[in-house]
C-alpha cells in the first residue's frame, strides 16, 4: 500500500512540474537571454575599459547616457561614429551595443549583426564566441533544438569563457523540446563543476533538475 501511495505522489509531482514548466517556458527563456546579455555586457565593458583610449571612452559614455535619457536616435548615431573611427576596443564595443539595440527592435536583424561580429576574424575569439551566443539567443524562437545545439555545444566545452551561459541555454532549449535526458546532461555539468557561479549552480540543482526529474506528463 505504501508503494502505491508513493507512486501516486510521484505521478502528481511529475504532472505539477511539467505543467509548471509549460507555463513558465517563455519567462525562463527570457531570463536566460537577459542573464547572458548582462553578464556578457559587463565583462566586455570591463575589458574594453582597460584596453581603450580615454577619449573614446568618454564618447562611448556619452552615447550610453543619451540612450538612458531616451535619446535613442542620438545614441545610435554616436555609436555608429565610434564604431567607424575609434580605437579597436571601443569600435567593437559599439558594434555589440548597436547589435543589441537592433535585436531589441528586430530579432533577425540583431542576430545578423551579432553573426557579422562572430564571423569577423579580426575580432578576438572570446568576443566572437560571445557574439555567436547572443546571435543564437535572438534566434531561439526560429532555430530547431538541433540547430541550437550545433551552435552552442562548442561554447559549452570545459574551459570556454561562456561555458555556463551556453550550458544553461542548451538545457532550457532541451527542456522546452521535451528532451529530458539531454537537458539533465547539460544541467548536470553545471551542478558538478565547482567553477560554476553559485547562483546558477543552485538554480540548476533546485529548479531545472527538478523539472527534468518531473519528466513528461499526459
Amino acid at each position: 500500500m505504501t508503494d502505491i501511495f508513493r507512486e501516486i505522489d510521484e505521478d502528481l509531482r511529475r504532472d505539477r512540474y511539467s505543467k509548471l514548466f509549460r507555463r513558465l517556458t517563455p519567462a525562463i527563456v527570457a531570463v536566460v537571454v537577459l542573464i547572458v546579455a548582462g553578464v556578457g555586457g559587463w565583462q566586455t565593458w570591463r575589458w574594453f575599459e582597460q584596453q581603450s583610449a580615454e577619449q573614446a571612452g568618454g564618447r562611448f559614455e556619452e552615447a550610453l547616457q543619451a540612450a538612458r535619457e531616451g535619446r535613442g536616435a542620438e545614441a545610435e548615431e554616436a555609436l555608429k561614429a565610434i564604431a567607424a573611427d575609434s580605437p579597436a576596443g571601443y569600435r567593437l564595443l559599439a558594434r555589440f551595443r548597436l547589435a543589441g539595440i537592433e535585436g531589441s527592435r528586430d530579432a533577425a536583424a540583431g542576430a545578423a549583426a551579432f553573426t557579422a561580429i562572430a564571423n569577423d576574424n579580426s575580432v578576438d575569439a572570446t568576443w566572437r564566441d560571445l557574439a555567436k551566443l547572443r546571435a543564437t539567443l535572438l534566434q531561439i524562437g526560429t532555430l530547431s533544438p538541433d540547430e541550437v545545439q550545433a551552435a552552442l555545444q562548442p561554447l559549452a566545452a570545459p574551459g570556454q569563457p561562456w561555458r555556463f551561459s551556453a550550458l544553461e541555454t542548451l538545457g532550457v532549449v532541451a527542456l522546452d523540446a521535451g528532451r529530458f535526458e539531454d537537458a539533465g546532461r547539460w544541467f548536470d555539468q553545471i551542478v558538478t563543476d565547482p567553477s560554476a557561479p553559485a547562483g546558477l549552480r543552485r538554480r540548476a540543482q533546485e529548479f531545472y533538475l527538478a523539472l527534468v526529474a518531473g519528466g513528461p506528463s499526459d
